[in-house]
């Protein structure tokens, strides 16, 4: 039970009419939309635990010899659940059922820490900017974002979309990061990994106040998230967001239309390969920004300048100072160059080849504006097979990778260079296998994640040693 982490447990004392327990009485859980079921016997005292259990929808079924079969629905489990659900059994056949359809009234009781579960409903139903659902981690109670926390614990070396978050007053990178059961932690700056996109979460949740010492690593809380998976029906879904400013009127107090262009796009499926046996579920998320480049204004050497002729550029007309400016010659005890002439025999080589790259400003004093563009594209490919191998054993594989690019700028212009380029890759796999009996529980999860971190010069830039 130390590693369930992903999965949902219930347990719970079954009972007769007098409030004696009932010793081996068979209690089974049936997961409705996907078959799987585990079983177990109560104890001398009617106690009984079904450890490690999938979370989604549940039936539960009690049976004992001399007793009506009870059979309980209404149950969802959530990540990170501990639940009692007890039962009374009436004397009867076990042909008979006592059947209980309102939704459980699900009590925890073996945890002590405050829990907070963000459902799969309000991670696609609540607006997200950019669909970013680590955002929903806000919803928890003491969660916030302190000023100047990307600076101090984000920075390029950590994938784009990481947030730091300080959870009930502790450090923005004191917090927990499971996927699956698994890992999903930067090990460069501990925050976390990207989430999945929206569509292929099931659900997360945020615990705090005396987090159980089973899941280690950090102190100050737990985000604990779960990925879809298939069901025995056929189910997708095909989606497009769009941000575009043409569709909005313009902020009364901007002097400009909101330049922003962003696309996202992608769709969902899942369902059995097999039956109650074998299933899958594949998501894709693209998501596509563009917007107008910032203005810079920059001065460069003017044609004049170039040829040596200095006497505009130190002009009083083009100094902040208003004082115009008398160059000298320190090789030849600070004499002034006449009329502010400079022989281009005496330019420095690398820098004339350099301002070769400049463009030539028509401004008598040099200046130029121009612009950056700064687009940027990310692709998340999230992929998961469960095998409900027996009763006993379930075996799940998940895969994600998260791709962002941000390319470099370089058009015939050298200062366009001071925005490198940037490539990321996050992979995150997690291989799960759980075996479980009446006295036996083992709960194995495998995981593997990688970011790479790329950054680049455009491939059109010169080679200025050569």
């Amino acid at each position: 039970r130390a590693q369930g982490v992903a999965n949902a447990t219930i347990h719970g004392v079954v009972s007769d009419a007098s409030g004696a327990g009932v010793p081996n009485a068979q209690v089974k859980a049936i997961k409705t939309d996907t078959g799987q079921n585990q079983s177990t016997a109560t104890a001398t005292d009617g106690s009984y635990v079904l450890p490690n259990l999938p979370v989604g929808p549940y039936r539960l079924e009690i049976t004992a010899n001399s007793f009506s079969t009870y059979v309980q629905s209404g149950i969802t489990l959530q990540v990170g659940n501990n639940v009692q659900i007890s039962a009374a059994l009436a004397v009867g056949t076990m042909t008979q059922n006592v059947q209980v359809s309102a939704n459980a009234a699900m009590v925890e009781t073996q945890n002590t820490s405050v829990s907070e579960v963000i459902d799969q409903r309000r991670i696609i139903d609540l607006p997200l900017n950019g669909r970013q659902a680590t955002d929903l981690i806000l919803l928890s109670g003491g969660a916030s974002v302190p000023a100047g926390a990307a600076a101090r614990f984000i920075t390029t070396h950590d994938y784009v979309s990481s947030v730091g978050i300080s959870i009930s007053g502790g450090q923005e990178n004191g917090n927990n990061y499971l996927l699956d059961g698994g890992d999903h932690n930067d090990t460069h700056s501990s925050v976390n990994l990207p989430f999945p996109f929206p569509d292929a979460l099931q659900e997360f949740s945020v615990e705090t106040s005396g987090v159980s010492a089973r899941f280690g690593l950090h102190p100050y809380a737990v985000v604990n998230a779960i990925t879809k998976s298939g069901t025995n029906q056929f189910h997708g879904s095909l989606f497009e967001f769009v941000r575009n400013g043409d569709f909005n009127a313009r902020n009364y107090f901007a002097a400009t239309q909101d330049s922003l262009r962003r696309n996202q796009f992608g769709g969902t499926v899942g369902g059995p390969i097999r039956k109650d046996k074998l299933f899958i579920f594949n998501g894709f998320q693209a998501t596509r920004t563009r917007t107008a480049p910032p203005q810079t204004i920059s001065f460069v050497p003017t044609q004049a300048a170039l040829s040596g002729d200095f006497s505009t550029l130190e002009s009083a007309a083009c100094q902040s100072s208003h004082n115009a400016v008398t160059l000298k010659d320190p090789n030849n005890g600070n004499v002034p160059f006449p009329n502010n002439f400079i022989s281009p025999s005496l330019f420095s080589v690398p820098a004339a080849a350099l301002a070769k790259l400049m463009p030539v400003s028509p401004n008598p004093c040099g200046q130029i504006t121009y612009a950056i563009p700064n687009p940027n594209n990310e692709n998340q490919d999230v992929a998961r097979v469960d095998w409900l191998q027996s009763s006993r054993n379930v075996i799940y594989g998940r895969f994600f990778v998260a791709d962002y690019d941000n390319p470099p700028f370089y058009t015939n212009n050298i200062l366009t260079t001071t925005r490198s380029g940037l490539e990321e890759r996050v992979t995150s796999a997690v291989v799960a296998d759980q075996f479980t009996t009446a006295t036996f529980t083992n709960a194995f999860h495998g995981t593997y994640t990688r970011l790479v971190n790329n950054r680049a010069v455009s491939q059109t830039m010169p080679d200025l040693v050569s």
